[in-house]
């Protein structure tokens, strides 16, 4: 395992920084937070639930950067650790938890590996076998850039669909931060469509809401639908595959450089020469920073002096 397999050529750079990742958004995070002590991570120190949006499009961008950086993505990586070092407490029920505890830190990385995966398989028309194997070795080449211990990290694609499976059977709960994660029918309007009217904005939320959270639905593991108390038909299933493919259809009339997220466009403008590759990484629009009383955090990606905004 090299870290020539994040490569421009890699299948991650293909598949991963797409703004159709964007629609396993709830997904991954019902997914994480389901994770007993990441769930108790998210209720007692995260501002998630106040500013949904903006926490959603700035984690976008030191979570891209860790792939797409290129001569800086191990740094870009350690900053995205180092986040987590004062996140730690004790649950309602007793038992301790830490953000970088070596089987929590990997749950999350594993959520946007998989993920990525799911992306692939539903909403870009499709991925081979082959693909996923190597999606996997370039995970774990993803993941040994953070620099934290590769102890519950898979050694093949096999080995982490039997991990997959044992975590949704055995550990995975529902817990209220997952129940508020789900809850998105009085979501606030993106910062992107501020133009929106709020009375119309109001009007379509909750059935935007719910048609969200049933394309949420289909991308779980059946045990983890039943554990949430979803039921799906085969009905839904077609429905879903037909959507799936209606997504895949429409972003082929988009030009391959704008589907990708800024961060993920950033690295392959360096690549290509349209961006010199001394200039500073771009960072997110203030717009998404975290409340100004929020910004002097240690846990909080804030770059108030960024010299590049997308």
């Amino acid at each position: 395992m090299t870290d020539d397999l994040l490569g421009p050529s890699s299948l991650t750079w293909k598949y991963f920084g797409d703004w159709r990742g964007i629609l396993q958004a709830l997904w991954a995070g019902s997914m994480q937070n389901m994770h007993p002590k990441l769930g108790a991570a998210v209720e007692q120190h995260s501002d998630f639930f106040s500013e949904r949006w903006e926490r959603l499009y700035r984690s976008l961008y030191p979570i891209g950067g860790v792939v797409f950086d290129g001569e800086h993505a191990e740094r870009t990586a350690r900053e995205v650790r180092d986040y987590h070092r004062e996140i730690k407490g004790v649950d309602d029920r007793g038992r301790r938890y830490h953000a970088l505890d070596p089987d929590v830190f990997y749950w999350a990385h594993a959520t946007f590996f998989y993920g990525t995966v799911l992306t692939a398989e539903h909403f870009c028309g499709g991925i081979t076998e082959e693909e996923k194997r190597g999606l996997f070795a370039e995970h774990r080449a993803w993941y040994a850039r953070y620099g934290v211990s590769m102890r519950p990290v898979p050694e093949t694609w096999e080995d982490f669909q039997a991990y997959w499976d044992d975590m949704c059977r055995r550990v995975l709960e529902d817990n209220k931060a997952t129940r508020d994660v789900l809850d998105i029918e009085r979501l606030d309007r993106p910062p992107s469509a501020s133009w929106l009217p709020m009375p119309v904005w109001r009007l379509v939320r909750v059935p935007v809401g719910r048609g969200f959270l049933w394309l949420t639905v289909g991308l779980y593991d059946e045990v983890v639908r039943e554990r949430l108390g979803y039921t799906w038909s085969r009905r839904d299933a077609r429905l879903h595959q037909l959507v799936g493919r209606a997504v895949g259809g429409a972003f082929r009339l988009v030009p391959p450089r704008l589907r990708k997220h800024p961060r993920a466009r950033d690295g392959l403008d360096r690549v290509r020469g349209r961006v010199p590759a001394s200039a500073p990484l771009l960072h997110t629009p203030v717009r998404n920073l975290p409340p100004l009383a929020e910004r002097g955090k240690a846990m909080h990606y804030c770059p108030v002096h960024a010299e590049r905004r997308a």
